[in-house]
């Protein structure tokens, strides 16, 4: 798959599928290695997605990373593959990505997708997953498990320890990595906690669905009822999962795919 030259750094991306163009922005610390959120659009869309900026066959330029920064990234992106509008899925960190998008390249944006995303400042930030990978690795677990799906309480984790050992040796995976993965991955999560978007938000011209996850605690459901009142004639839906609800309910993709679709 290709990589291309764009402004500070060489940029890993994948382009595959038919149909309208979509860009989709994967979540912290996803790489397309472990993760491509556009995979099963493929049949509908033609999904260009990327590693982004620290992660991945991405570079690692120096720090810190604005989420300008990765905002400016995906454009130059769109720019090199000859796209000039786009409809735009953000999960997580991508839809943080995605609000700068929109919000600074109004005319570059189809529709748009902000899945379990927080625009920071008064309409809430993300979970500060920057603190928690300086937790000991037995106590990040039990924190992040919770923090994905408030449902998975100490009874809960008691009950599955095949599941909760299975997310230790992810993170244990990540703990791994080479100084300069870490590196990245460090900055990608730093740029993430001065997200804040909320009095721009009212900028975002195109349509818009927020989505979020009913047991979600690393970016709740008052979060996404924020954004949804900051953009003028957005769509809201919740649903069954925490903040993996695109994998855990089987109805997500494709009302996101309906509401992109849509003429």
């Amino acid at each position: 798959m290709p990589s291309a030259h764009l402004g500070d750094l060489d940029i890993y991306y994948e382009l595959a599928g038919d149909g309208p163009p979509l860009l989709a922005l994967p979540g912290s610390g996803a790489d397309l290695r472990n993760a491509n959120i556009g995979r099963r659009l493929e049949d509908r869309f033609t999904v260009l997605t990327l590693d982004q900026r620290g992660l991945g066959r991405t570079g690692i330029p120096p720090g810190p990373y604005s989420m300008a920064d990765y905002a400016e990234d995906a454009l130059r992106l769109m720019d090199h593959v000859g796209w000039e509008r786009a409809h735009v899925l953000g999960i997580s960190f991508g839809g943080m990505v995605a609000q700068e998008i929109a919000i600074r390249a109004p005319e570059r944006v189809d529709r748009l997708v902000l899945a379990c995303s927080s625009s920071g400042g008064a309409g809430g930030a993300s979970a500060p997953l920057h603190e928690y990978a300086d937790l000991p690795l037995d106590e990040q677990t039990a924190v992040r498990v919770e923090v994905l799906d408030r449902r998975h309480d100490a009874a809960w984790r008691a009950a599955h320890p095949d599941e909760v050992a299975a997310f230790r040796t992810r993170l244990e995976g990540a703990a791994e990595r080479d100084e300069e993965a870490r590196r990245g991955a460090r900055l990608q999560l730093l740029a993430r906690a001065g997200h804040d978007t909320y009095d721009r938000l009212p900028q975002i011209i195109a349509p818009t669905l927020v989505a979020g996850g009913r047991y979600d605690g690393q970016a709740p459901p008052d979060n996404q009822e924020a954004i949804h009142a900051r953009i003028p004639g957005s769509r809201l839906e919740f649903f069954d999962g925490g903040h993996g609800f695109t994998r855990e309910d089987p109805r997500a993709y494709e009302v996101l795919a309906a509401f992109l679709l849509e003429k």
